[in-house]
């Protein structure tokens, strides 16, 4: 016999639910529909929406170039700083954006740390520049594939790894044949977290790259500056980035959950 829910705990869940959805609704409720093929046609639009994609996507390629051998030394290897340099890695996924956008400046714009060398010697400048847009998204993005793929590393069976060692496999061939295959899943699962955390990038992006329309506007810029100025093509912007997030989010569910089914059903 399953137990009864407290009813109180049961009218707060609802209550949380109501406000997650009460300011979707809002969205929806005025936007203007008859109009928003539209603004999604629009040069402007489009324009943002290719620049989106085109930087999210190589944020997203950065973020496992980078993410999954940062995964594997924070999951595998065994340091006296390991859980500040995991806090360090981890940090833009709670850091205020804004506050990355600054930090990424003064590092690597033209005065910065490590920019004023990339300037004097390669010529290259990331600030207000594609580029850059690309660098912030990847900034705040990788966390998230990292903190997933290492979970994942920590719960593949030791025993799979001893017998490939005695198999005599070097650590790179265990780490292709033994260690990505296992952990596949959430390795797509923490891509596509952090593509679509790149999609939904502003602070950084804005502080960082600027907003400019072709080069940096990507589409959360691209909704912040339509606030002002047309406030309808604003809210299909802002619906179609949810649209986004929520086929996102559905797909990840069994990555997260397993399908577990909720207690006291069989």
């Amino acid at each position: 016999m399953t137990a009864r829910p407290p009813l109180a705990l049961l009218a707060l869940g609802w209550f949380a639910v109501v406000w997650f959805v009460v300011p979707l609704l809002g969205l929806a409720w005025r936007a203007p529909w008859s109009d928003a093929l539209g603004i999604l046609g629009s040069d402007s639009s489009l324009t943002a929406l290719r620049l989106s994609f085109f930087c999210s996507a190589w944020a997203t390629v950065i973020s496992v170039v980078l993410g999954v051998p940062l995964a594997y030394l924070l999951a595998m290897v065994s340091f006296r700083a390991r859980a500040a340099v995991r806090a360090i890695c981890l940090l833009s996924m709670i850091l205020p954006p804004v506050v990355g956008g600054v930090a990424l400046f003064f590092a690597f714009g033209r005065r910065g740390l490590i920019g004023q060398y990339l300037d004097e010697w390669f010529g290259v400048r990331l600030p207000f520049t594609t580029l850059g847009v690309v660098v912030a998204q990847s900034f705040v993005a990788m966390p998230f594939l990292v903190i997933t793929v290492e979970a994942a590393i920590r719960q593949v069976d030791p025993r799979l790894q001893d017998a490939a060692r005695t198999l005599g496999a070097s650590p790179m061939h265990l780490f292709r044949r033994v260690l990505l295959p296992e952990v596949q899943p959430a390795l797509v699962a923490g891509a596509v977290l952090a593509w679509a955390r790149a999609l939904g990038e502003f602070g950084a992006t804005i502080t960082f790259a600027g907003s400019f329309p072709g080069r940096t506007e990507t589409l959360p810029l691209s909704v912040y500056a339509a606030l002002e100025s047309d406030p309808g093509a604003a809210l299909v912007l802002s619906l179609l980035l949810v649209a986004v997030s929520f086929v996102v989010l559905v797909s990840l569910r069994d990555r997260w959950f397993g399908g577990v089914r909720p207690a006291g059903r069989r």
